[in-house]
């Protein structure tokens, strides 16, 4: 069990994506992705206090300063990074007054505030120093050498019957502050039960990194949001 004021919920951002440029800000559905995230942590049952916006461009702080939330300044150096180290895309492991972190990815507008809310306690419950969003999938899968993954069992193909094998959901991840520190973040995946895997509905993590994914996320949403 950790305490909730232990936790905090990180949404980090920034403008400078080559493949789909000021997705963050841009207009989405008569509102912007940034805005659709906050508000959704603003309107959960989250403390507010607990809540971080890891930000560097002016316009993203502007943004942000609009909810009753903390501001965390991110550097040049971290918003140009591209992961490693971890320790310089993730700097503010070692600044904020909690141990653990749970972190939002804003870029997924079909992930509902209950999603958000059920994955933040249920890490507060957790025994777990990690845990990671995933999506149960029934399907058939090979590896590179084509040996399949998912054996038949039955003479034919049979999703209804096929062994679940877990998909990252890339939405919602969490972990020791203390471990990103040491350039761990979440977890041994290599380590069965290093990490704690939750599973959620797939609907709720479509991401955006493209155009085409911008627009049929915004028709999505604007259709789910009638």
């Amino acid at each position: 069990m950790k305490k909730v004021e232990d936790v905090a919920v990180i949404i980090q951002a920034r403008l400078s994506s080559q493949r789909c440029p000021q997705k963050m800000i841009r207009p989405f559905a008569n509102t912007t992705l940034m805005d659709i995230a906050l508000q959704k942590l603003q309107d959960s049952k989250i403390p507010n206090e607990n809540v971080w916006c890891s930000v560097y461009e002016p316009e993203l702080k502007e943004l942000c300063s609009k909810y009753p939330f903390n501001v965390y300044e991110r550097t040049e150096k971290s918003a140009l990074s591209e992961g490693t180290p971890m320790t310089e895309m993730y700097e503010w492991w070692d600044k904020l007054p909690h141990k653990y972190v749970v972190m939002v990815n804003a870029c997924a507008p079909m992930l509902t505030k209950e999603t958000i809310e059920n994955f933040y306690f249920d890490y507060c419950k957790s025994e777990k120093a990690g845990m990671f969003a995933v999506m149960d999938k029934k399907n058939y899968f090979w590896d590179e050498d084509g040996t399949i993954l998912t054996p038949l069992k039955e003479d034919v193909m049979n999703t209804k019957t096929a062994k679940i094998i877990k998909e990252a959901a890339h939405c919602l991840y969490a972990g020791s502050l203390e471990k990103v520190g040491q350039g761990v973040w979440m977890g041994d995946f290599n380590k069965p039960n290093d990490i704690e895997l939750w599973s959620m509905a797939e609907r709720e993590s479509l991401d955006i990194d493209y155009e085409w994914q911008f627009n049929m996320c915004e028709s999505l949403y604007k259709m789910r949001n009638k």
